[in-house]
C-alpha cells in the first residue's frame, strides 16, 4: 500500500498484492518467509513506480503476531518460522501451567490463554537444536525490517503478544522469563510506534529500483494495533471495536490493563497499542471459518461465488444454528463445513443443509461472539460504549455488520476495510511531520476522508439472548 497523508488528505493506493501460502513439510506447518520477503521487495518496487520521484518518505511494516524467526550469532535465519496453527504447541500450555499457575501468569502479563502464544512456542521448542543455536529472536515484522535495513529491534505492540511483557510497564516481565528459562537477550531492544527503525540497505534500494535514503519507521507492527489506530472514532464518544479478518479482535481501548481473575476467566487479553493505549480484547476465530469453508468447497469442485453465497445467506433463516466461534476445534485448517455440521449436531441444533445455510451459521455465530465480547469488555473494564466500529476485511461484509449491530443492540460503523494500513500510514506520517496530533486527531482525519457505512440495530433482541444461551449454557 502507498499512503498519502497531509492536512485534510489521507489516501491509500494498492500497488501490489501477493499470496501468503503456508507449507507443510514432514508434518510441520511453516510460513514461506522467503516468499513473503520476495513479495515485500516486489511491493517496494511497485511503490517506487507509484511515488513521485521514486522515493517513499518512509516504510512501515505490520503483520500477524506471536510467530518469529530464530537467528544465529551472524544474523542468519536458522529455519523457516513455524506457523501458529501447527500442532507443535499441543500440550505446551499445560506444561507452562506446571511452571507458573495461569492466574499468576495472567497477573504478570495480562495475556489471554492461547495455545500458540510465543511463550508456549518457546516451551514447545525447548531442547531443539534451533533454539540452542539461536542468538536472536525476531517477530515476523521485525524480521522483515531487519532484512531490509540490517538493524534489529523488537516493536512494542507485537512484543506485548509474546506473554513475556508486563503491560503495566511496557517492559519485559523478567520474573516470567526467568521462571520459564527464556533468555531475554534473544530479543533486540524494544521500539515504540513512531521510532526510527533504520534505512533501506543499498542492496535493497538497488533491488527495488529506489532512490535513497528511505527510512523505515516502527509502527504498530501487530496488525491489530495498527487497525485499532485506524478506527475512525469520534472524539468523546465511547466505542468498542471489532477488527475483522482471519480473526475477529473485539474489545475496547483503555489507558491501563485489566488484570483481574475475572478478566482471565473471561479470556480477555491486554495488548499494547499506539500511544501507550491498551487493547483490551478477546480473540474470536473470525472469518477464518468462512475462508476455510470456501477453500473446502473449491477443493470439492463446487467453486461457489462469495457474493452469491452472501445473498443467499441473507435470505436463510437467522439463528437456525449457531456454534461457539472461539471453540479450539475450529483452529486447524481443513474440512471446516464438516466440523461446523458436527458442532451443530453435538449441540442438538439443525445441521446446515447447503453452503448458504453454512455461511449464515458462520456469520450468525460471529455476530453472537462479537455481542458476547463487547458486553464482557464493558462489564470487566467498567467502560460503557455507545457505538461499535467494525474495521478490517469484515467491514465489507454488509450482512456480518448488520448482524453485529442486531446482536450487540448498538449502532455499528463499518469501515475502513484497510484500517491496519491506514493506522500504519498515519503513524509513519506523524513521525515524518506530515500530520500532527494524538490518536484523536489521527482518527478525525480518517473520519473526514474515508467512506463509512452505518447500521442501526433491528430485530428481536430476545432471539439473540436465546442463541447466546444455546451456545454458552
Amino acid at each position: 500500500m502507498v499512503g498519502t497523508a497531509g492536512p485534510g488528505v489521507l489516501e491509500l493506493q494498492e500497488v501490489h498484492r501477493f499470496p501468503n501460502r503456508p507449507v507443510r513439510v514432514a508434518g510441520t506447518l511453516y510460513w514461506d518467509v522467503l516468499g513473503l520477503y520476495r513479495g515485500v521487495l516486489d511491493g517496494l518496487r511497485a511503490a517506487g513506480r507509484a511515488v513521485p520521484g521514486g522515493r517513499p518518505a518512509s516504510v512501515g511494516i505490520d503483520s500477524w503476531a506471536v510467530d518469529h524467526g530464530l537467528l544465529d550469532a551472524s544474523g542468519t535465519l536458522l529455519g523457516n518460522p513455524v506457523h501458529y496453527r501447527d500442532g507443535r504447541t499441543d500440550g505446551a500450555a499445560e506444561r507452562a501451567a506446571a511452571v507458573m499457575p495461569p492466574r499468576e501468569l495472567y497477573a504478570a502479563t495480562g495475556l489471554q490463554h492461547q495455545p500458540f502464544n510465543s511463550l508456549h512456542q518457546l516451551v514447545a521448542a525447548r531442547g531443539t537444536s534451533a533454539l540452542a543455536a539461536a542468538r536472536h529472536l525476531l517477530l515476523i515484522p521485525d524480521l522483515m525490517a531487519y532484512w531490509l535495513t540490517g538493524e534489529m529491534g523488537t516493536e512494542l505492540t507485537n512484543a506485548s503478544t509474546t506473554q513475556l511483557l508486563d503491560p503495566r510497564t511496557g517492559d519485559w516481565a523478567r520474573p516470567v522469563a526467568e521462571a520459564f528459562g527464556v533468555d531475554l537477550a534473544l530479543f533486540p531492544p524494544l521500539r515504540r510506534p513512531g521510532d526510527p527503525a533504520g534505512e533501506l540497505l543499498a542492496e535493497v534500494l538497488a533491488e527495488c529500483g529506489l532512490d535513497g535514503p528511505v527510512p523505515v519507521t516502527a509502527v504498530g507492527s501487530h496488525d491489530t494495533a495498527s487497525a485499532v489506530a485506524g478506527v475512525p472514532a469520534e472524539c468523546g464518544r465511547a466505542f468498542a471495536y471489532v477488527a475483522t479478518g482471519t480473526w475477529s479482535l473485539a474489545g475496547v481501548e483503555l489507558e491501563a490493563p485489566v488484570l483481574t481473575e475475572e478478566s482471565r476467566a473471561a479470556n480477555f487479553t491486554n495488548e499494547l497499542g499506539v500511544d501507550g493505549t491498551v487493547r483490551y480484547l478477546r480473540n474470536i476465530m473470525g472469518l477464518w471459518l468462512l475462508q476455510e469453508c470456501l477453500r473446502t468447497w473449491e477443493a470439492d469442485g463446487l467453486r461457489p461465488e462469495l457474493e452469491v453465497l452472501l445473498r443467499e445467506a441473507a435470505k436463510a433463516p437467522g439463528l437456525r444454528s449457531v456454534v461457539d466461534a472461539s471453540d479450539p476445534v475450529f483452529l486447524p485448517p481443513g474440512r471446516m463445513p464438516e466440523r461446523i455440521a458436527e458442532a451443530c449436531r453435538r449441540t442438538g441444533q439443525p445441521v446446515p443443509r447447503d453452503p448458504a445455510e453454512t455461511v449464515r451459521c458462520v456469520l450468525d455465530s460471529l455476530a453472537l461472539a462479537h455481542r458476547r465480547a463487547v458486553a464482557d469488555a464493558q462489564r470487566l473494564s467498567g467502560r460503557e460504549v455507545e457505538v461499535v466500529h467494525v474495521v478490517g476485511g469484515g467491514a465489507r461484509n454488509e450482512l456480518l455488520c448488520r448482524l453485529t449491530a442486531d446482536a450487540c443492540g448498538l449502532p455499528v460503523v463499518a469501515g475502513p476495510a484497510e484500517a491496519a494500513a491506514f493506522g500504519n500510514v498515519l503513524v509513519q506520517a506523524r513521525a515524518a511531520g506530515a500530520v500532527h496530533g494524538d490518536l484523536t486527531a489521527l482518527r478525525s482525519l480518517l473520519r473526514t476522508t474515508q467512506p463509512l457505512r452505518h447500521h442501526e440495530p433491528m430485530g428481536d433482541r430476545g432471539a439473540w439472548e436465546r442463541a447466546e444461551a444455546a451456545v454458552c449454557g
